[in-house]
């Protein structure tokens, strides 16, 4: 796909500092806590965020399903949450169209007061989120903190790049890395190719675990490195199963890595309207 911005965009002034929120993540604090009226919370929530880390920009990243682009890649991507739906009672099932009710007032609210809201049909927040922090100094994003308790979202932290999750009200930074992970954030992605995620329902390695992915990825390198090295001589189990599906390794990635592939789960139709958007607020 030809994604592309033009050469001259904008004046070199200082950047903003920007807030980015994982909006549906957020709303299911409140889900959590049995409640379904908290559109007007929402607003003052964020608000309080941004107060919070001094920002003076805020954009709410927003589901819209799950990705249509990963569905392609592996049609089993997050099927275990249709599954889990599906096994739901009649009471759980009025109580999750309220709440998703009451998300979509929310994000009528933020859009009615001004607030960028970003949001697409069949991409996710993850690929919106990844798309700002990839172009953040085209769109003059300045230091930004991504706000959700989802830990995919660590793929995207950097110089100048942080995450807050309201869950456990813990900060992750470039920084205090190392008190997070026991692999550097550069390593991060291909830990998690090796381990999958069951969350979203991507197949990692049976008998792999973050010690054995992190063992693995200081000894063979990159995800890429050890798929090149494929097949491994040894006796372990784990890595019998690595060399006997070494094809999931890159399949994996190509699901996982943010920063690489959002643009093409944008598609190049959202990808100029974030583009339009994002390059009028300046």
């Amino acid at each position: 796909m030809a994604f592309s911005f033009e050469d001259k965009l904008f004046d070199e002034d200082s950047p903003y500092s920007t807030l980015i929120v994982d909006a549906l993540n957020l709303a299911f604090r409140w889900k959590h806590q049995g409640r379904s009226d908290f559109r007007y919370e929402f607003e003052s929530t964020v608000q309080s965020l941004s107060k919070s880390y001094n920002t003076d920009r805020i954009i709410i990243a927003a589901d819209w399903g799950s990705s249509s682009y990963r569905k392609i890649i592996s049609k089993d991507y997050k099927q275990n949450r249709k599954e889990k739906f599906a096994e739901q009672t009649e009471e759980e099932r009025i109580a999750f169209e309220e709440f998703f009710e009451e998300f979509e007032a929310s994000l009528e609210v933020m859009d009615e007061n001004g607030y960028t809201v970003l949001r697409y049909k069949g991409v996710e927040a993850d690929d919106i989120a990844g798309h700002l922090v990839k172009y953040k100094d085209k769109y003059q994003l300045g230091d930004i903190w991504l706000i959700s308790s989802d830990r995919d979202w660590d793929l995207l932290v950097q110089e100048g790049v942080s995450r807050f999750s309201y869950v456990t009200r813990k900060e992750v930074t470039l920084e205090n890395w190392n008190t997070h992970y026991d692999c550097t954030p550069e390593q991060y992605i291909s830990v998690k190719c090796l381990m999958g995620d069951k969350g979203d329902n991507v197949a990692g390695f049976p008998g792999i675990g973050p010690k054995r992915a992190v063992s693995l990825v200081k000894a063979y390198g990159s995800a890429y490195d050890i798929y090149e090295a494929v097949p491994i001589d040894s006796k372990y189990k784990f890595i019998q199963g690595l060399n006997e599906n070494p094809e999931q390794i890159l399949k994996n990635y190509e699901l996982m890595d943010l920063l690489t592939y959002c643009d093409d789960a944008l598609g190049v139709t959202n990808f100029k309207d974030i583009r339009g958007r994002m390059l009028d607020g300046l």
